[in-house]
């Protein structure tokens, strides 16, 4: 009978494969010829982001729906091959497309199990859904898939179909194919993986969501450890190297974003410019942006900016908690109170939100959104001494949302708070225009507002060295004696009201020199050179260095500044002077390429002493470089003799009730303009000048951009004389030699003090054209406007 019963079920059980034999083959006959064709696999051209890259190399910034970057078989690591087979289709080499043992030991562990807990798909069927089917769980599905397999098997080569998956398949975090998934959670290329890396990488394909490291740490680990027994298993690696693997300790990036170096002002200025030629094509087309900015400079300026910042914000104090909440008592319920509360608070330039968990005198307690717990004690809590100590009133309570920020090698911890007041940098270099740092502002994810190219604000005493050389045009020289003495401006001078300029100080005085005048920064004098010149004559004359005459009204305040101008116009401005007197027009981005590294545009920047057009006369550069010398050397700006170097000349400026500070500076090959303020414009504070403010952001950024850099200086041009002056009164002393000893080694007005002049004025015609004609015929260079 069991015999009989057992013949029965043989019959049914052929029967029924019979049939389903002849029905797959029927719904394969149906949905075999209505497979899409495999052009999108042979002519593969994945969706990669438009990269912005640093002159020498360093990665700025991505934009793009997906990470993504093509690496060829042939340059993946041989790790990364193998843990992705372990993980995820170990016969890949050997079967047709469809693992036939594969879908066995996947139906019996189910039918054990009794739940789908397995899959069969191999790579070649996850490339035919990621490329051409949806994720939908139907049977017509499942056999399009397969059937697809089967079709890429025919066509491509395993190496290739490998290929197509590794640069193809989705590892989370917006990350697309091994090479981005690498830079997104470790940092670094895939060539420069180590085995554990490689195997927590080949774990994310069964679950991106499931195993991200970054979300589930705990998780992505148990499933990196699977996938390296894997490897062991099929005899990819020994057991030591099994042992070691599992054993390393692995750091996971937790940043949205990996780039080399931060410069989000200036990506954003590229991505602009590139979008409004050709349109929304940059973010899948794999185009790269090579900027004219300097790794070592931007990251240089990106510290002295922030530092800048910092030490303004302690000179005023910690200005309190981001906000009070209530902690719970009992502990659990406390620990998931401080994390909902940090989980929306985002990480600020490297400033992490905390909840306060204790805090006295000597020591702060406060819990980070990783829920490490850590102290803030000694040095770093001076700055908050008042709030941890206080017994009422403005006191540091558990609950209080503040910021740390860690410090050194081995972090040592400091309590630190959001800027109110904002600060920009940009450097160039005066022969050609190219932007080599720019900082736009103190965080571009919290405020994208770009200092450096869209804030107009008045410059201040940073403006006057363009109306000293309007002056050295109209006959005036560096001994030019001018009063500094108490003047009062009708409302038709100074542009509406009545004005009674000061200088800073309050000070005033006989006769100065142009040259002592521009070194102290004194106002009066200046403001009687600009009623000497004309106003009008100075308003047309700016255009020379670049500058919008109707954002500088021809009054008499345009001496002090009282225009608009914005740091990269400034910066432009002072590369004329920098530069020996050519107009230059500032540029950002140098070449651009395809995906195929075709060039698809290239700049052509106007050379100086080449093909730039001369703007002033290069006598006239070569002697305001001198006067700025000497701000760097005795006058607003002496603090910058800590630099070392003579080839360094500058300008201070500060403007009314301190809103706005600046320092513009330079050397013969380059230019940097620094500047702090508020966005919407208050005072900085009591002694906030440009030389307290920004002049050491300035220094901080040229000390590094300058380092090992050997000093030039500016030769002096033709047609100068040079001759002993008497400083009380700017008329030439009688030639002696014990008089020239006496004043070189003593200083002492005995000897005169040398000083240099026109050799003939007007000028002759022969030294070029342009520079020395009328105001209204002046050559006009662009504007630097948006830089390309």
């Amino acid at each position: 009978m069991f015999s009989k019963w057992w013949h029965y079920a043989l019959a049914a059980l052929v029967s029924l494969g019979v049939v389903g034999t002849a029905l797959a083959g029927l719904a394969a006959a149906l949905i075999y010829p209505n497979l899409p064709p495999l052009e999108a696999l042979t002519d593969y051209k994945p969706k990669q982001p438009l990269r912005v890259y640093t002159a020498d190399g360093a990665l700025v910034a991505e934009f793009g729906e997906e990470r993504r970057a093509f690496m060829p078989i042939a340059q993946v690591p041989d790790y990364m091959k193998q843990a992705i087979i372990a993980a995820e289709d170990e016969r890949f080499y050997t079967h047709g497309g469809v693992d036939t043992l594969g879908i066995m030991r996947a139906a019996g562990a189910n039918l054990v199990s009794g739940g789908a807990k397995e899959g069969a798909s191999t790579i070649t069927m996850q490339v035919a859904r990621n490329f051409f089917l949806s994720n939908e769980k139907t049977f017509t599905r499942k056999l399009s898939e397969a059937m697809l397999a089967m079709k890429i098997e025919h066509t491509l080569s395993k190496d290739k179909i490998l290929e197509l998956y590794i640069n193809q398949i989705y590892l989370g975090q917006r990350a697309y194919g091994f090479e981005a998934a690498a830079r997104t959670y470790f940092g670094k290329p895939m060539k420069e993986l180590s085995l554990a890396e490689f195997a927590m990488l080949a774990g994310l394909p069964k679950a991106p969501s499931r195993y991200n490291p970054v979300v589930n740490f705990p998780r992505a680990k148990i499933r990196q450890e699977y996938v390296l027994g894997r490897m062991r298993t099929l005899k990819f690696i020994d057991e030591a190297t099994w042992r070691s693997a599992v054993a390393q300790k692995l750091v996971i990036r937790q940043a949205r974003q990996q780039t080399d170096v931060a410069a989000d002002y200036a990506a954003e200025m590229v991505r602009q410019a590139l979008f409004e030629k050709y349109g929304e094509a940059i973010y899948s087309s794999g185009f790269k942006a090579v900027t004219t900015l300097r790794r070592a400079q931007q990251d240089a300026a990106n510290r002295a900016v922030w530092q800048g910042i910092a030490d303004y914000d302690q000179r005023y104090g910690y200005r309190g908690p981001e906000k009070q909440m209530n902690l719970p008592t009992e502990k659990t319920a406390r620990a998931a109170a401080i994390a909902t509360a940090l989980e929306d608070i985002e990480a600020v330039s490297g400033m992490l939100p905390a909840i306060v968990v204790s805090a006295d005198a000597k020591l702060i307690r406060a819990r980070l959104a990783d829920e490490q717990d850590i102290e803030i004690t000694g040095n770093s809590l001076k700055w908050v001494a008042q709030w941890a100590a206080a017994k009422k009133g403005r006191k540091l309570l558990p609950g209080a949302v503040v910021r740390v920020q860690a410090v050194g090698g081995k972090p040592q911890w400091r309590l630190v708070q959001l800027p109110e007041v904002e600060a920009a940098l940009v450097a160039l270099n005066p022969n050609d225009g190219a932007i080599t740092a720019l900082v736009g502002g103190f965080d571009f994810n919290r405020n994208k507002f770009n200092r450096v190219t869209q804030a107009w604000r008045q410059p201040g005493s940073s403006f006057k060295p363009f109306i000293y050389s309007a002056a050295l045009e109209k006959g005036y020289t560096p001994a030019t004696l001018v009063e500094n003495t108490p003047i009062t401006l009708s409302a038709e001078e100074a542009g509406g009201t009545a004005w009674e300029p000061k200088n800073y100080d309050g000070s005033t005085g006989g006769p100065v020199r142009m040259r002592v005048a521009l070194t102290k920064s004194l106002n009066l004098v200046s403001v009687r050179i600009l009623q000497g010149i004309g106003p009008y004559y100075a308003r047309d004359y700016i255009r020379r260095f670049g500058f919008d005459p109707t954002r500088h009204p021809p009054y008499l305040t345009m001496a002090l500044g009282a225009g608009g101008v914005t740091p990269l116009q400034l910066a432009a401005g002072y590369s004329v002077f920098a530069n020996g007197g050519f107009g230059i027009r500032p540029y950002l981005i140098d070449k651009v390429y395809d995906k195929d590294g075709r060039l698809l545009m290239q700049a052509a920047p106007q050379q100086a002493r080449q093909n730039a057009p001369r703007v002033i006369d290069p006598r006239n550069a070569w002697l305001m470089t001198s006067m700025m010398q000497d701000v760097t050397r005795y006058g607003t700006a002496a603090r910058a003799a800590q630099l070392g170097r003579s080839d360094i000349a500058g300008k201070t400026g500060t403007t009314n009730d301190s809103r706005d500070t600046w320092f513009a500076g330079y050397t013969p090959d380059l230019v940097a303009v620094s500047w702090m303020g508020f966005d919407q414009p208050r005072p900085l504070g009591r002694g906030e000048t440009g030389g307290q403010t920004v002049l050491p952001i300035w220094i901080n950024f040229m000390g590094t951009a300058l380092r090992g850099a050997p000093q030039k200086g500016w030769p002096m041009p033709g047609g100068l004389i040079s001759a002993r002056i008497d400083p009380e009164t700017g008329t030439q002393v009688p030639e002696s030699v014990l008089g020239e000893l006496i004043g070189d080694l003593l200083g002492k007005p005995e000897g005169g003090m040398l000083e240099h002049f026109y050799q003939e004025f007007p000028p002759p015609e022969s030294a070029g054209p342009g520079w020395n004609a009328e105001p209204g015929a002046t050559p006009e260079p662009a504007l630097p406007g948006m830089p390309l």
